[in-house]
C-alpha cells in the first residue's frame, strides 16, 4: 500500500487521523476510537509510506534525526496536518485529515452566543479543549464567516497552516511559524504594525505569546486563539500561571479588561456510533466574571456561568445533559467527559 492509497482508504472510512509506525500495523482514528488495520506492512513499506509524504528537504531533516510539523495536500485534494517523529530508533508519523471545505457554524452546531463573539470590535476570544476537539475547525469557521461577510484585514499565525483562505470580502494574510516568522510571539508583535483588524493566533503556547496576544487585544484588535484546557476557569488560570509571580496582579487586570469569551469544546462519539457531536462550555465576560478574574476568585466562575444561562452561558455538564436528553450521546461517555461527573449522576 502506498501513502496515497492509505489516505484514500482513511478518507473512505471517515477517519480523522492516520498513524504510521515503521515495523507495526497502521491505525486510523474513527469517531474518537482507534482502529488497528489488518495486514501490517513490512518495516520498509511503512518507512516508504512516511517518506512519500515528505519533500526532499524534509526527508533529509527526518533521516538526520529531526521531528517535523507541517501541512500538505494529498493527491485527492485533501489537506493533511502531519507530525513526523522518532521512536525506538525509527520513524513514525501522524496525519490529521482536514475537511476540504470549511464547515459553517450551523454544520458544526456552534452555539449562537459563540457566533456573536466575532462581532466584537476588539478583545480576546479563546477556543479551548483537548487535542482533537475541533478547535482549529471552529476558528476556521469563524475566519471564513468574517471573510464572507465583512471588509476586514485578518492576520493568521499558524504552525502549520491548516486551512487555506482566499480573499473574499476580507483580506487574509497567513503566516506560518518556522517558515514566514520565527515564533508566535514575534508574529503577533509584528502584526501590530501591519494594520490588522483581527489577529488569529493558532495556539497560545507560552508566556511570550500570551503576553503579546493580550497586548494586541488591549490596543484595539480582536484576537482569536486556542489553549489546551478543559474548562473556562482552567483556561483563565492557565493564562495567569504563565506570568511570573510579580506580574500576575497586572495580568489579572489586563485579562479582565480584554477577555470577551471562552468556548471550551469536546467532540463526543454519537450514540449510534456513526459520527461525532459537539459539546461546549461557554463563558461570556461580564462585570461579575471580570471582578472574579481581577480578585483571583476563578473558583467562582463555574457558579457564575450557571447563574447566567439567560445571557447565553452554560457549563459543559449542562450541554452534556442536553445531548444525553436528546439521545445523542451515552451516559457513560458524558460522565467520562464531564469536569464534574456528580452533576450527571442523577
Amino acid at each position: 500500500m502506498t501513502f496515497q492509497e492509505l489516505i484514500d482508504y482513511a478518507i473512505a472510512r471517515q477517519a480523522s487521523d492516520v498513524h504510521v509506525t515503521v515495523g507495526t500495523a497502521c491505525a486510523l482514528r474513527r469517531f474518537g476510537k482507534l482502529e488497528i488495520l489488518p495486514d501490517a506492512p513490512t518495516a520498509e513499506e511503512s518507512k516508504q509510506m512516511i517518506l512519500e509524504s515528505l519533500t526532499d528537504e524534509q526527508k533529509e531533516k527526518v533521516l538526520s534525526g529531526e521531528d517535523l510539523d507541517f501541512a500538505l495536500f494529498a493527491n485527492n485534494g485533501f489537506r493533511l496536518r502531519a507530525n513526523v517523529y522518532h521512536q525506538r530508533n525509527n520513524i513514525a508519523a501522524s496525519y490529521r485529515i482536514l475537511n476540504q471545505e470549511i464547515p459553517s457554524f450551523e454544520e458544526l452546531t456552534i452555539p449562537v452566543p459563540v457566533q456573536k463573539l466575532i462581532d466584537e470590535p476588539r478583545g480576546l476570544v479563546l477556543i479551548t479543549g483537548p487535542t482533537g476537539s475541533g478547535k482549529t475547525t471552529t476558528m476556521a469557521s469563524m475566519i471564513d464567516y468574517i471573510n464572507r461577510t465583512r471588509n476586514l484585514h485578518v492576520m493568521t499565525i499558524e504552525d502549520p497552516i491548516e486551512y487555506v483562505y482566499y480573499h473574499n470580502k476580507s483580506m487574509i494574510h497567513q503566516r506560518e511559524v518556522g517558515k514566514d516568522v520565527d515564533s508566535f510571539a514575534k508574529a503577533v508583535r509584528s502584526a501590530l504594525r501591519e494594520d490588522p483588524d483581527i489577529i488569529m493566533v493558532g495556539e497560545m503556547r507560552d508566556y511570550e505569546t500570551i503576553s503579546a496576544a493580550i497586548t494586541a487585544a488591549e490596543t484595539g484588535h480582536l484576537v482569536i486563539s486556542t489553549l489546551h484546557t478543559t474548562s473556562a476557569s482552567q483556561t483563565i488560570e492557565r493564562i495567569l500561571d504563565a506570568y511570573p509571580p510579580h506580574a500576575q496582579g497586572q495580568a489579572r487586570t489586563q485579562l479582565a479588561n480584554v477577555l470577551r469569551g471562552v468556548v471550551t469544546q469536546l467532540l463526543m462519539p454519537e450514540l449510534d456510533g456513526d459520527g461525532m457531536v459537539l459539546a461546549t462550555e461557554v463563558l461570556l465576560n461580564n462585570d461579575a466574571v471580570a471582578a472574579q478574574i481581577r480578585d483571583n476568585k476563578t473558583y467562582q466562575i463555574q457558579s457564575t456561568i450557571q447563574s447566567n444561562m439567560a445571557m447565553g452561558m452554560h457549563t459543559l455538564e449542562t450541554d452534556l445533559k442536553r445531548l444525553m436528553g436528546s439521545f445523542r450521546i451515552s451516559r457513560e461517555e458524558a460522565v467520562a467527559a464531564a469536569n464534574n461527573p456528580k452533576e450527571l449522576r442523577i
